[in-house]
């Protein structure tokens, strides 16, 4: 390493998994870079048994397979040598901070972890180049159109710079569609597969809405509402912050009407 000036060990880590809540999904692949003050490196790399079926919509993302890690360590048996990896380390990796690091410290919760990674240092890929290189409607029209935008903000501007830099994009990327209908599926490549504009239910191949998260994850709102339990989530759920789209169908659910795809 050429630049990054190092005074403890700094362990780059990446991890991939059945889904993206930190708080309940589960670990499938972890690999880790552990690099030393004077430069030595180790690397840890596995796939992982989660316990619990991978979601077909998080194969898709890494290709991983419930069959692919049937015989593959638990986190728990991997757990020491993860734990040795990361001992006295700062942590690194691209959305390590907002996600693989909030979701490794519940896996080592839920195995009774003995390494506390309460304010470990962390470093953050992602958010250095999120700072660093603006990702807003002025950058987009300098980097595709190599011009300024004049009256950034004002309504009637950033319609006629998006115009400009849709066009650009078009002819830039050769796999990018160029007819309306085709574009329209690029841009929404999961029109269709939820129920609510928030993506809290899907649907199921049955065309039942199921839930994407909490305790119910990947049940279908109808069973739910069979059980004096779900129920009570269900009215749980309307005293809490969700939008009303997702409470109209909560509130018809409990009147016994489900969606209809």
């Amino acid at each position: 390493m050429k630049n990054l000036k190092l005074d403890r060990p700094l362990a780059i880590f990446d991890l991939e998994t059945t889904g993206i809540d930190p708080d309940k999904d589960r670990i499938v692949q972890i690999a880790i870079i552990r690099v030393e003050p004077d430069g030595r490196r180790k690397t840890f790399e596995t796939l992982v048994n989660p316990g619990v079926p991978i979601p077909p919509e998080a194969s898709k993302v890494h290709g991983i397979h419930d069959s692919d890690v049937q015989d593959m360590p638990t986190f728990s048996q991997i757990r020491p040598e993860v734990e040795e990896y990361l001992r006295d380390a700062a942590l690194g990796g691209f959305n390590s901070i907002n996600f693989d690091t909030p979701l490794l410290v519940a896996e080592l919760k839920r195995c009774e972890g003995e390494l506390d990674l309460t304010g470990v240092r962390q470093v953050d890929a992602m958010r250095i180049f999120h700072t660093k290189e603006r990702r807003d409607l002025t950058a987009a029209y300098r980097f595709y159109c190599d011009k300024e935008l004049v009256g950034a903000h004002s309504a009637l501007a950033d319609t006629s710079a998006t115009l400009d830099i849709l066009d650009a994009q078009l002819g830039r990327y050769e796999d990018v569609p160029k007819e309306i209908e085709a574009l329209h599926t690029y841009c929404n490549p999961h029109e269709g597969k939820y129920v609510d504009r928030r993506r809290k239910f899907l649907w199921n191949d049955s065309e039942e809405a199921v839930f994407t998260f909490g305790k119910y994850k990947n049940q279908s709102l109808n069973e739910v509402c069979k059980d004096q339990k779900g129920r009570g989530y269900l009215e749980w759920m309307l005293g809490k912050d969700f939008n009303e789209e997702v409470k109209d169908i909560l509130r018809s659910a409990l009147d016994g009407v489900f969606p209809r795809k």
